[in-house]
């Protein structure tokens, strides 16, 4: 098990997503930033796209594409063109860096747990787009939510098989209700024979058992998890046998990384050096 962040858990999970999966994270982003966009665009022109509205102030007149460059990769950004007057996203044109800080961080929550209207509020008023009411907030929630599940539950067959898959779960310290509670990420990435990296499955649970590891592959496998020859993780038990129970022909080996840091937990500090001598040899 990786050890425990404080306080910052989505902020954590973005830029291991981001790392780990970074095409789903640029699909994911840029959804919400053209989801965004589109109703930030109904605020300014008072009505929604497409419906009649006697609170309309101006016509919405298609789209102007332009590239965005974010750590996931360049994005496809739809900016709404109006058929008088002009439309422009100060809020993510001129503040990229806060937008991306912010977009990715809701993004990595709303993977995890799902997208909520609450969430949604929370980033409009982050990234300053003051225009926009519930109902829109609650509509544009709506519409990510479908997508962001549509993701998280997709068949893993299509970008598979996966040959080499990583599993690790990630300790976290939350604020949650006023104090701070003990929250477990179980996280799995896959390989699969181009060399493409993506984030497999990603899930909360109370603590690291066997149960929860097992439901876990158990929900990978029926996605279509397959063709699997070689996991890694640490030598949690449960772990192990999860592995063994759901990907009986895959073959399981200690993360390195993992057994290093066990080594180094148990080591004096000033023998260290010897210690990551001796790994790589």
């Amino acid at each position: 098990m990786t050890a425990p962040h404080i306080v910052d858990p989505a902020g954590l999970l973005g830029e291991a997503l981001s790392e780990a999966s970074p095409d789903m994270m640029r699909h994911l982003l840029q959804t919400m930033i053209n989801t965004l966009l589109s109703a930030d665009a109904d605020a300014v022109v008072g009505a929604e796209w497409g419906k009649p509205s006697s609170s309309r102030t101006a016509q919405r007149n298609g789209y102007r594409h332009r590239d965005l460059d974010t750590r996931v990769g360049t994005l496809d950004v739809a900016i709404p063109k109006l058929r008088s007057g002009t439309y422009f996203p100060d809020w993510l044109l001129e503040r990229r860096k806060r937008a991306e800080s912010a977009l990715i961080t809701v993004v990595a929550d709303c993977y995890l747990a799902g997208v909520s209207t609450r969430r949604m509020d929370k980033l409009v008023k982050t990234l300053g787009v003051n225009a926009l009411s519930k109902s829109q907030v609650s509509r544009m929630a709506t519409e990510l939510d479908e997508q962001v599940e549509a993701f998280r539950h997709r068949p893993l067959g299509v970008a598979g098989p996966f040959t080499f898959v990583a599993a690790d779960a990630l300790s976290m310290k939350v604020r949650e209700g006023g104090r701070v509670v003990n929250a477990v990420v179980l996280l799995a990435t896959g390989v699969n024979a181009d060399g493409h990296r993506e984030v497999l499955g990603l899930r909360v649970a109370t603590s690291e058992t066997g149960a929860a590891w097992n439901e876990f592959f158990a929900d990978l496998v029926a996605r279509g998890l397959a063709g699997v020859r070689l996991v890694t993780s640490d030598a949690h038990t449960g772990l192990k046998d999860a592995i063994a129970a759901n990907l009986p022909g895959a073959t399981w080996q200690r993360c390195r990384t993992h057994y290093a840091a066990n080594l180094m937990g148990i080591t004096p500090k000033n023998m260290w050096p010897a210690v990551k001598a001796a790994l790589h040899t």
